[in-house]
């Protein structure tokens, strides 16, 4: 018999340890899907191409950038990011608490299209609500919204399809 480990980034509780544990297909199908579901789900259609360090970098990094460097990819597989926003989101003690610095280094230590992820943020932001081309620009490169630099999030509005 095979044992599957999952787990939820953020979450204290640790999902089923062994497919006899997960619930049916037919249990999972009548359940509601929320928002946040169908966020991951639509993320995880279309991840992001973050590739981690090549292994002779990677023993270049201390164990706890080496784990930001795990978190970062989860975050990145998950949704856009950009790279203000994922370095916040790795230190930030409402995230995952990692050190500022290890965060920025295990960050910087990866090969991140940036405006590919502000492409999928913009897209995100469409199919849940109406922007307009400043707007949302604006929302994703507000220091109160997404973090991107004005020429990434200008792309990713253009390629998102909010600017004619």
């Amino acid at each position: 018999m095979a044992i599957i480990i999952l787990f939820t980034i953020g979450s204290s509780h640790p999902a089923p340890a062994t497919t006899a544990d997960a619930p049916p297909a037919a249990a999972t199908a009548e359940r509601p899907t929320t928002a946040k579901q169908a966020t991951r789900k639509s993320a995880a259609a279309s991840p992001a191409k973050a590739t981690e360090t090549a292994p002779e970098a990677t023993s270049r990094l201390t164990s706890a950038q080496r784990n930001a460097v795990r978190s970062a990819n989860q975050y990145l597989r998950m949704t856009g990011f950009s790279r203000e926003g994922l370095i916040e989101q790795l230190s930030s003690s409402a995230g995952e608490g990692y050190d500022l610095a290890d965060a920025t280094v295990a960050v910087d230590s990866l090969d991140v299209d940036w405006n590919e992820n502000a492409v999928r943020s913009a897209k995100q932001y469409l199919s849940m609500s109406g922007f307009s081309c400043k707007g949302l620009i604006e929302q994703l490169s507000s220091s109160a919204g997404e973090k991107y630099t004005v020429s990434q999030a200008t792309f990713g509005a253009r390629q998102a399809g909010a600017c004619s």
